[in-house]
C-alpha cells in the first residue's frame, strides 16, 4: 500500500471516529434535548462542563451499549446506555463524575449502566478522589428485569464501602425513584434542586392506589419536603447551575479522601472577635438569640457554610474555617425551640460529626440547650435510641474536639452536647453558662418542695430557693472546680482559645480497642 493510500484510509478511519463521537454527543437528539431545556434542565453533558475545569473532563466508556434484547430493546439505539462516566478537575482538584441523560431512554438504569457506575465507583476509590453522582433517571429499565436489580445492588454495595473513605455527594437534578433513590441516601450529601427534581420509593399513582391519598409529586418527594421534612437532603438549589456550584462549595472544605485532611486557604491573618460578641447572648436565659451570629464573629469572615439549613433547626451544622482551616460546626440554636434536643436534631448532628470523624475535619461544638424535649410523641418516637446516635458518635470520634458551653447545658443534654465526659479534648465555658442537672427552678421546686409547702409565704420561700440553687450551681464554677471544664473565659477570647485548641489537638492519636466496628444504635 502506498504511503498516500495508507494515509487516506488513516484519514478515513479517524473521520468515521469523529462522526461517531459527534453523533453519542447528541445524546438522544436535538428535539429531546429541546425538551429537556423545555424543563429548565440542562443536559447530562451540559452539567459536566459547568460542574468540571475547563477542558478537564475525561470521558470512558462513551461506545457502551446495552445487551438486553427483550421487549424491542434490540431495535432501539440507546446511546452510551444512557449514563455519561469520566474524570476531571473542580479548582484543580481530580473527581470523578456520573451524569444520567434523561434524553436517551429517561435515563433509565440496565446492566451496561450500571456497570459504568459501578467502574468509576472502583476507580474513584481505587484513586482515592471524590465521586459526584447527577442523577436524573426514570428508574429501573423494566425491560432488562433482575439485571437493572442487579445493577442497583452493586451501585449500593461501593457506595457503602467507599463511605469514610471517600467523599460522595449526589446531586439529584430530576426524577430518582424506586431503589434508586438509595444511592444518593449512602452518599454523603444529597443535593436536590426546586420543582425539576424528586426523589421517592413509590410515586403519586402507586399511593394512590395503596392508600388512597392524592398528593402530587412536588409535594411527595419534592427539594423542599426533603430538605425540611424528612431529611434526606441536605441542600436546596434554585436550578442545575446552583446545584452545581453547592457541590463545588462541599469539595472546596473537605480532604480527597480519609487520607489527608484538609486543605487550608488564604485568609485574613488580622480577623479577630470584636465586642459584638458580647451583645448576642441576652442576659435573660429564656430570651432567645441566633447562635449563628456567634459562629460568624467566631471563625473566618464569610467562611460559615451550613448544612441541612431547613430541617431540625433546633440544630445547627455546617463547616466553617479558622485561619483558614476547615472546622466542622455543632450548635444547639435557641432561636427554634430553645435549642432542645430532639429525634431529628440528634440524628442531624449525629451523622454529621460522624462525616467529620471520617475525613480528618476537627468538630467544635457550641453549647445553649435545656435538655431533651419531653413528650409523647418524643418517647414513643424512640428518643431514647435516636438520642444516643448523638452520644455514640461524639464519644466514637478520633479527630479533634472543642466544646464552648455558651449559656444552659442541663442534665443528659450537657453529657450529650460533646462533654468531657464524652471524650472531648477540650471544654470551655463563657461566664453566662449554667451547667447544672437542670434549670433552677425546677430543681428548687423538687428540692424544697416540702420547705416552700409549709412556708409562710410560699412564693417568697421559692424564690429563695431558687436563687440559692442558681448561685450553688447554675454557673460554670462548679465544673471548672471539679475539672470538667478547662476554663472560663471572655466571649472576646473563644476564637483565640479554639485556635489554640486545635493546634494542640491536631496530632491527636488515640488507642482503642480492637473491633470490626460498634453497634451504633440506628
Amino acid at each position: 500500500m502506498s504511503e498516500n493510500k495508507f494515509v487516506d484510509k488513516c484519514i478515513n478511519f479517524i473521520d468515521a471516529l469523529y462522526h461517531k463521537k459527534e453523533k453519542l454527543d447528541l445524546g438522544g437528539g436535538e428535539a429531546a434535548i429541546e425538551k429537556q431545556h423545555a424543563r429548565g434542565k440542562l443536559t447530562a453533558r451540559e452539567r459536566i462542563y459547568s460542574l468540571l475545569d475547563n477542558d478537564s473532563f475525561e470521558e470512558m466508556d462513551k461506545f457502551v451499549k446495552n445487551r438486553g434484547g427483550n421487549f424491542g430493546l434490540d431495535k432501539k439505539e440507546i446511546p452510551y446506555d444512557g449514563v455519561i462516566t469520566g474524570f476531571g478537575t473542580i479548582d484543580a482538584e481530580k473527581v470523578a463524575v456520573f451524569s444520567q441523560d434523561f434524553t436517551v431512554q429517561a435515563g433509565s438504569l440496565g446492566e451496561m449502566h450500571a456497570k459504568k457506575i459501578m467502574k468509576l465507583q472502583d476507580m474513584a476509590m481505587k484513586y482515592g478522589i471524590p465521586v459526584i453522582g447527577i442523577n436524573d433517571s426514570g428508574g429501573a429499565r423494566i425491560q432488562e428485569g433482575v439485571d437493572a436489580l442487579f445493577g442497583y445492588g452493586g451501585i449500593f454495595l461501593r457506595n457503602t464501602h467507599a463511605s469514610g473513605v471517600i467523599p460522595q455527594i449526589s446531586i439529584i437534578a430530576g426524577p430518582c425513584a424506586g431503589g434508586a433513590v438509595y444511592s444518593p441516601a449512602i452518599t454523603d450529601f444529597t443535593i436536590m434542586v426546586k420543582q425539576t427534581s424528586q426523589m421517592f420509593i413509590t410515586g403519586p399513582a402507586v399511593v394512590k392506589a395503596v392508600t388512597h391519598e392524592n398528593i402530587d409529586k412536588e409535594s411527595l418527594g419534592g427539594a423542599k419536603i426533603h430538605n425540611s421534612v424528612s431529611g434526606c437532603a441536605h441542600f436546596i438549589a434554585e436550578d442545575d447551575e446552583d446545584a452545581l456550584r453547592i457541590a463545588k462549595k462541599i469539595l472546596s472544605y473537605i480532604p480527597q479522601s480519609n487520607m489527608y485532611k484538609p486543605k487550608k486557604v488564604k485568609h485574613d491573618s488580622h480577623w479577630k472577635m470584636n465586642k459584638d460578641i458580647y451583645t448576642v447572648v441576652p442576659d435573660n436565659t429564656k430570651k432567645s438569640f441566633d447562635v449563628r451570629d456567634i459562629i460568624k464573629l467566631t471563625f473566618d469572615k464569610g467562611s460559615f457554610f451550613e448544612v441541612q439549613e431547613h430541617y431540625s433547626k433546633n440544630m445547627v451544622i455546617g463547616f466553617a474555617r479558622i485561619q483558614g482551616r476547615t472546622t466542622g460546626i455543632i450548635a444547639n440554636q435557641p432561636k427554634y425551640l430553645a435549642g432542645v434536643l430532639d429525634i431529628n436534631g440528634s440524628d442531624k448532628a449525629a451523622r454529621f460529626i460522624r462525616f467529620c470523624d471520617a475525613f480528618n475535619i476537627p468538630i467544635v461544638t457550641f453549647v445553649d440547650t435545656p435538655g431533651f424535649l419531653p413528650g409523647v410523641g418524643q418517647e414513643h418516637g424512640g428518643i431514647i435510641r435516636h438520642g444516643a446516635k448523638m452520644l455514640y458518635a461524639y464519644s466514637e470520634a478520633s479527630v479533634p474536639l472543642i466544646s464552648i458551653v455558651l449559656r444552659k447545658s442541663y442534665g443528659g443534654a450537657y453529657i450529650a452536647m460533646a462533654s468531657q465526659h464524652l471524650g472531648a479534648d477540650f471544654v470551655f465555658a463563657w461566664p453566662s453558662a449554667e451547667i447544672a442537672v437542670m434549670g433552677a427552678e425546677g430543681a428548687a421546686n423538687i428540692i424544697f418542695a416540702r420547705e416552700i409547702k409549709k412556708s409562710d409565704n410560699p412564693e417568697q420561700t421559692r424564690q429563695e430557693k431558687i436563687n440559692e440553687y442558681s448561685d450553688k450551681f447554675s454557673n460554670p464554677y462548679v465544673a471548672a472546680e471539679r475539672g470538667y471544664i478547662e476554663d472560663v473565659i471572655d466571649p472576646i477570647d473563644t476564637r483565640k482559645v479554639i485556635i489554640k485548641s486545635i493546634n494542640m489537638a491536631e496530632e491527636k492519636t488515640e488507642q482503642r480497642i480492637p473491633k470490626r466496628h460498634g453497634n451504633i444504635p440506628l
